[in-house]
């Protein structure tokens, strides 16, 4: 029997994502439309990066007050991030590990626009300084959030844990979107993403401690 190495991610304590239990429950949904695209020559990166430039278009509602439409943007593009990995997955290929390197770095990037809508609307004329401070630690600890995981597993360590992930945050944004009440949802990213990277620090903490 093999031994595992030092670092290997010890995955027996964590939980199946969001992520995870949506992509087994819609599969029958995505697999086909995944397989017509994948016949059709579709790139997964031209989905990615589509996804990400609709976020613009999303950020442009937010900042100008349109958020119940802004909710229905994010359900709409919520496909593209779906459809990115699992058309990569099918296609595979040497390029499937650019693939990955875009689709998080754009991620990221995707955040980033999405908050900056935020930032503006409650920035514009004197706009609300408490919301515009709540927006700012909602996104960094969002991203923070992805940080730790990426630094995790760039270390061999397994980081797939936490309350509120990519998924988890976007649906808490866009329940408050769609009912009116964008600073319920900053709120909660805000408070939970740090929650989250605190968890996945001592998650790490705990694998290397047993070295």
């Amino acid at each position: 029997m093999n031994t595992p190495t030092p670092h290997s991610p010890d995955t027996t304590q964590e939980k199946k994502t969001v992520t995870d239990v949506l992509r087994a429950r819609t599969f029958f949904i995505v697999d086909p439309i995944v397989t017509f695209l994948a016949q059709h020559g579709v790139s997964p990166n031209f989905l990615t990066i589509a996804g990400m430039l609709a976020h613009f278009l999303i950020a442009w509602l937010i900042a100008h007050g349109y958020m119940q439409l802004a909710g229905v943007a994010i359900i709409v593009v919520a496909p593209f991030d779906a459809l990115d990995g699992s058309l990569a997955r099918k296609i595979g290929g040497q390029a499937k590990n650019f693939g990955a390197f875009l689709d998080s770095t754009l991620d990221r990037l995707a955040e980033i626009v999405l908050f900056g809508g935020f930032l503006f609307y409650y920035g514009r004329g004197g706009g609300d300084q408490l919301l515009m401070v709540t927006a700012y630690i909602a996104i960094s600890g969002s991203l923070m959030v992805s940080y730790a995981r990426a630094r995790a597993e760039s270390l061999g360590l397994s980081c797939k844990i936490g309350i509120l992930s990519r998924v988890e945050r976007y649906i808490v944004l866009t329940v408050s979107l769609l009912v009116g009440r964008p600073e319920i949802g900053l709120i909660a990213v805000a408070i939970f993403a740090y929650i989250t990277v605190a968890q996945r620090i001592f998650h790490v903490w705990q694998q290397t401690v047993k070295e």
